[in-house]
């Protein structure tokens, strides 16, 4: 790794000569210059990590000089040295950005102390900007970032999922990025000019799901005043996402299943099919092989779907991704709050490698926009994480505390409302965990008056 260059400015030669053996026996590479116009010459031939400057010299003050080096670069920390400090100086030149400021005689142990700390936050910044060029070369794939083993494998299934038009079940937890899968293997596909269509079958009442599906014609109910075309008719010559499928009211299987053997489609009360063009992709937050053993997914409507399966990994098996993720979206929320954070301390970056990461990637994401809301610029501190990942047990995001005396019924609605809040109020997810179905979650939300 490049040593950390330091360029010392003083018009005293004896000054420069001590400074400069002091640095570089502390491991800098050092260069020298007597005025202001000889340090911007050095500047711009050798452009110094960090500039240490007498303020009082000949012709052009420390000050202007400071001034001058913030233009071309607002970030190299410029260190200034006096023998006749006072506060009004002091305040002064932290206010024109300078790191810091020393008096002589020099408190050389002081000065060790400020270049160890103005240190640490280049080499961050080197991190940083390393880690922006391998985003900008392409760190990932399409809308997907992160280069680990398990990552690529999911690309080269995406990558030939997209020349065919075979169906395929996306499997993941919660926040993988399973809709994403789906949607990169739209825009590669052939029918990337086509709608892409998802429907989520958790989310959507029983009574009403089949009308989504499938649409209905003028009268075919009360309230229907006009005819609708459901998901298959919209996502004609395009792809259709049936996301949570093992959510699928299980009466109405059948009758998908049909539909996608046949293609063809009836409206609820219409007395014609009609005819569609659409590439099925399924997926799920659960093992659908279990859910065909416990009856909740039909088997036949299973082996129909299950061309090919993608499997995106949780967070915590691709920890190494985390860093890429989460400068992009440092770089993402810096544009959206109008934030300027450079990157995470390393102690920051240790704590979200050591997580677990229950919501995945979305949480993440929710994690870095909270702190770079919090820290505004500079660079995220451990202090701007959520005190769950700050804690290095991780017991608070994991345990409820129940009082004594609590009714069942009280407590079944406190580990409800937690694990939703967990899960990023995701119905299909909570459900898994309490091993519920959605329509229990439903029901019981709909019963504490917070549907929804």
């Amino acid at each position: 790794m490049n040593r950390i260059k330091i360029l010392v400015v003083d018009d005293e030669q004896a000054m420069r000569e001590v400074l400069q053996m002091r640095l570089q026996e502390w491991g800098f590479d050092v260069r020298l210059a007597a005025n202001a116009l000889e340090a911007q010459r050095l500047v711009e031939s050798d452009d110094p990590d960090i500039v240490i400057s007498d303020v009082v010299m000949p012709d052009v003050s420390g000050l202007e000089l400071l001034n001058s080096l913030k233009t071309g670069n607002p970030t190299r920390p410029v260190i200034l040295i006096t023998a006749h400090a006072n506060v009004d100086m002091a305040v002064e030149a932290m206010k024109r950005g300078a790191q810091d400021f020393v008096t002589k005689p020099l408190d050389y142990p002081k000065l060790k102390a400020i270049l160890e700390t103005t240190q640490r936050e280049i080499m961050l910044r080197r991190k940083s900007r390393r880690l922006a060029t391998r985003l900008e070369r392409g760190a990932g794939f399409g809308p997907f970032i992160g280069v680990s083993k398990r990552m690529r494998e999911v690309y080269g299934l995406i990558e030939h999922l997209a020349t065919s038009d075979a169906p395929a079940i996306i499997t993941g937890e919660s926040g993988t990025g399973k809709e994403l899968a789906a949607r990169t293997i739209h825009q590669l596909s052939a029918r990337a000019d086509g709608p892409f269509i998802a429907i989520n079958s958790a989310a959507i009442p029983e009574n009403l799901i089949e009308d989504e599906l499938f649409g209905h014609e003028k009268g075919a109910f009360t309230g229907a005043t006009s005819s609708r075309p459901g998901c298959f008719e919209c996502a004609d010559k395009g792809t259709l996402l049936l996301d949570e499928i093992v959510e699928m009211p299980i009466a109405l299987q059948p009758k998908l299943l049909r539909v996608l053997e046949d293609g063809r489609v009836r409206r609820l009360g219409g007395k014609h099919e009609i005819a569609f063009d659409v590439r099925i992709l399924a997926a799920t937050n659960q093992d659908p092989r279990q859910a065909v053993r416990q009856g909740r997914l039909r088997e036949d409507l299973y082996y129909r779907l299950n061309v090919f399966t993608i499997a995106l990994p949780p967070l915590r098996e691709r920890r190494e991704d985390i860093p890429l993720l989460a400068h992009h979206f440092i770089t993402l929320f810096n544009r959206k709050h109008e934030a300027s954070v450079e990157g995470l301390r390393e102690e920051t970056l240790q704590m979200l490698k050591a997580y677990p990461w229950p919501g995945n990637v979305r949480e993440l994401k929710n994690v870095i926009e909270r702190a770079v809301i919090l820290a505004r610029r500079a660079w995220i501190e451990p202090s701007h994480l959520p005190p769950y990942i700050q804690s290095p047990t991780g017991d608070e995001q994991e345990t409820l505390i129940l009082p004594i005396g609590i009714t069942a019924a009280e407590a079944e609605k406190a580990l409800i409302l937690k694990t939703l809040e967990r899960v990023d109020h995701n119905k299909a997810e909570a459900a898994r965990r309490l091993g519920l179905d959605v329509k229990t979650i439903r029901n019981k939300l709909k019963r504490y008056g917070i549907d929804s």
